[in-house]
This record gives C-alpha cells, sequence and structure tokens, in this order.
C-alpha cells in the first residue's frame, strides 16, 4: 500500500477517470482518485491521490492552477474546442492589440458560466450527458479569479497563452468569452496544464514511466509522500501525555505541545516523529481540534 500523491502527465484523449482506473490495475490498489477533473482533449500535470492520499482531496483541489492554451479566433464550437460541432466561421478582422486588450480586460474576479460539455451536475445529471441529448439548460455563472493571462505568441488567427486562474476555471469558456468580446469567435484548439497548487509538469510521470517501475516493484519511488505535499504546513509534536489523545484523534490543549504553531493550520506529529494528521486552533472548543487525520 503506498500512501500520497502520484503526479501524473495526463495525455490528450483519456479521461481522469480513465487515469485512475489504469493506476488501479498497475499499481494493484483500489484506494486511488485525482484532485480534479482535466478536460480529455487536455493534457497535463493531474495529480493523483494514493491509499491515505485521498484524504487530501480537501486540502489540494482548492489551488489555483495555471494553464497554457492555444485558442483559434474566427470558430465558434458547441464545446468550445476544436473537438466539438461548429456552429459559426467568421472572418478574422481584429488586430494583435485589441486581443491583448480583450484578454487583459478578464485579469481580476470576475463570472463565469460553466460549458453545457462538462461534468458539473443539475438536478443529478451531468452538463454533458444532457448536452449529448441535444438539452441546454441554465447554469448559474460561477465566480472566477485570474490572476495572470500572458500572451505568448500570435500569428492571427491563433493566440497562444498562458493563464493562472482559481478551480474550476473553463480555459474553453474563457477563449469562447474572448472570442464574444472581439466579434469573431473562438474556441480552444490545445491546452495543456503546467501546474496545480505547488505541483508542476516537471515533477509529472506518464502512466508507461509508472508501469515500468512497478514492474521492477519501484513504483514507489515516484509517490511523494503525506508530509512532503504537506511541506507548507509548519511541523509540530506533541508531547509524550499527548500522544495517546493524538492517537485517537482527539483535541490537544497547548500545554500538549512541544511548540507554538500559532492558530492556522499545522502538521502534527507524535512526540516520536510519527505523522499524525492537520490540526488548528478552535476559538469554540478552545483546544487545537483535528482538520485531516492521516493515521
Amino acid at each position: 500500500m503506498m500512501d500520497g500523491i502520484l503526479i501524473i502527465r495526463k495525455e490528450k484523449g483519456c479521461t481522469s477517470h480513465d487515469v485512475v482506473a489504469r493506476l488501479r490495475g498497475i499499481l494493484h490498489m483500489k484506494r486511488i482518485g485525482h484532485t480534479g477533473t482535466l478536460d480529455p482533449q487536455a493534457e497535463g500535470v493531474l495529480p493523483v491521490m494514493l491509499g491515505k492520499g485521498t484524504r487530501l482531496s480537501g486540502l489540494l483541489t482548492e489551488k489555483e492552477k495555471t494553464y497554457e492554451a492555444l485558442m483559434r479566433l474566427g470558430i465558434q464550437t458547441d464545446t468550445q474546442d476544436m473537438s466539438g460541432r461548429v456552429l459559426n466561421r467568421r472572418e478574422v478582422l481584429v488586430t494583435e492589440e485589441e486581443v491583448r486588450s480583450v484578454m487583459a480586460g478578464f485579469l481580476g474576479e470576475g463570472l463565469q458560466v460553466p460549458p453545457m460539455y462538462s461534468a458539473l451536475k443539475v438536478h443529478g445529471k451531468k452538463l454533458y450527458e444532457l448536452a449529448r441529448e441535444g438539452k441546454v439548460v441554465e447554469r448559474e455563472p460561477r465566480p472566477v479569479h485570474f490572476y495572470e493571462i500572458e500572451i505568448l505568441e500570435m500569428s492571427l488567427p491563433l493566440v497562444r497563452f498562458r493563464v493562472t486562474c482559481s478551480k474550476g476555471t473553463y480555459i474553453r469558456t474563457l477563449c469562447d468569452d474572448a472570442g464574444r468580446a472581439l466579434g469573431c469567435g473562438a474556441c480552444m484548439e490545445e491546452l495543456i496544464r503546467t501546474r496545480t497548487g505547488g505541483f508542476t509538469l516537471e515533477q509529472s510521470h506518464t502512466l508507461e514511466e509508472v508501469q515500468a517501475l512497478a514492474g521492477q516493484g519501484r513504483a514507489e519511488s515516484l509517490v511523494l509522500g503525506l508530509e512532503e505535499v504537506l511541506g507548507e504546513y509548519p511541523r509540530i509534536l506533541s508531547r509524550e501525555e499527548g500522544d495517546r489523545l493524538l492517537a485517537n484523534g482527539n483535541p490537544l490543549t497547548r500545554e500538549l505541545l512541544s511548540g507554538d504553531p500559532g492558530e492556522g493550520p499545522f502538521r502534527l506529529c507524535s512526540s516520536g516523529g510519527v505523522f499524525s494528521g492537520i490540526y488548528q486552533w478552535r476559538d469554540d472548543r478552545g483546544k487545537f481540534c483535528p482538520v485531516k487525520m492521516f493515521l
């Protein structure tokens, strides 16, 4: 059994669920999950949680993400990328400066309507399932934040750009929205996720690499351990008299800790250094209480 995070470089044409299914076969493990869906036509960083690492889900999915995308102006599709049915074709008469100005206008906080071809659920049914039935339902705009949008290369009608954004943001929809603002339409042609939270493309491994090492009994060498993944949180030890409470996932008073963690989340280990979980101060309890336990 392996516990931690495996950074996969997802390839085009497979779903995030496909990656998890293949890893279950390669690693002979059932307890595997991913931290956030990556479109089938997209590639790049897909952190996969193994064993006790599945408890990290809520701590990892909130992180910001960075993508590199290729947008094609002049074409609008029902999926907002080149895999969909073409709805409109228009001549591209905009200038590079107009493109830069429109893209810059998305920086900061805003609202985005999720695409119909997405895994979001409405009344218990995924939007893409409804879309395949030819149905279009109203979707509530969701708050998103674009921290960075940088044009990397422009040869109209193609625009390559890098974007760093909040979770739940659709780059396909950004392309579609930009095309509408420019008046010529646009869709996404390529997408690669280069970073999610602290995990980068340079750390990632293909499924073929994982399978090769698994065949040698060395797949565990690719796994980032729980404490390594949670390295952003301070590390505090309990005192010996607090070990029993910690082992049972109970709250601890300040006197039972060997250091002062402040009030923010921190990694709490036994007096012997065994990592137990993430704790945080709670005013209503007057104690440090567990956020996530990993025993």
